[in-house]
């Protein structure tokens, strides 16, 4: 992708990464820490990682098309070996996320029921099998603090990144003192 509207795609696409990861992040911690939470932002918050995911190698290829059309300079290049960065950010959280969803998915009944044998009570044919110990608090436990890890590197990752191009964009690019105005209009 190279223009949108006759701007820079890139310009356009890193807004969304900007809003969209650090909110999956956020609803990534959220769904990890909090089971009310979990129940109803665990599989809204995996599609939304999953999405942004595909979106950030979308936007990284607008950014080095772009690259290729400004001045090489130090600060574009640091900003533009930080945004390669994003990916791993991303599949962090889009990783975690899965995993938050799929033991909510185990725990809640939802990846299959046990068919009961009638031979006697409490005894199954075929028992759910689970992968994630959705009954475990240690395994509860080490997702939680994963989740925050990862949204917190992505997070302060994004940061880096958005900061690194603010730089690159706009150091020596304006004044310290307002322009004169125009009286035509």
């Amino acid at each position: 992708m190279t223009t949108l509207n006759g701007l820079p795609a890139h310009i356009l696409l890193v807004h969304a990464i900007v809003v969209l990861l650090p909110l999956a992040a956020l609803l990534l911690v959220l769904s990890a820490l909090w089971p009310a939470a979990r129940r109803k932002l665990a599989g809204p918050n995996a599609v939304l990682s999953v999405l942004v995911l595909i979106l950030v190698p979308i936007t990284t290829d607008a950014g080095e098309w772009l690259e290729r059309r400004v001045a090489s300079t130090p600060l574009v290049r640091t900003h533009t070996e930080l945004g390669d960065t994003a990916v791993y950010a991303a599949i962090a959280v889009a990783a975690v996320a899965l995993v938050v969803w799929w033991r909510h998915r185990e725990a809640s009944g939802l990846a299959g029921a046990p068919a009961a044998d009638r031979s006697g009570p409490g005894r199954f044919l075929n028992p759910r099998r689970t992968f994630l110990a959705p009954r475990s608090t240690t395994v509860t436990v080490v997702i939680a603090v994963v989740a925050i890890l990862a949204a917190g590197a992505s997070t302060y990752d994004i940061y880096r990144i958005g900061d690194s191009g603010a730089q690159a964009t706009w150091q020596n690019q304006f004044s310290a003192t307002p322009a004169p105005r125009s009286h035509n209009r």
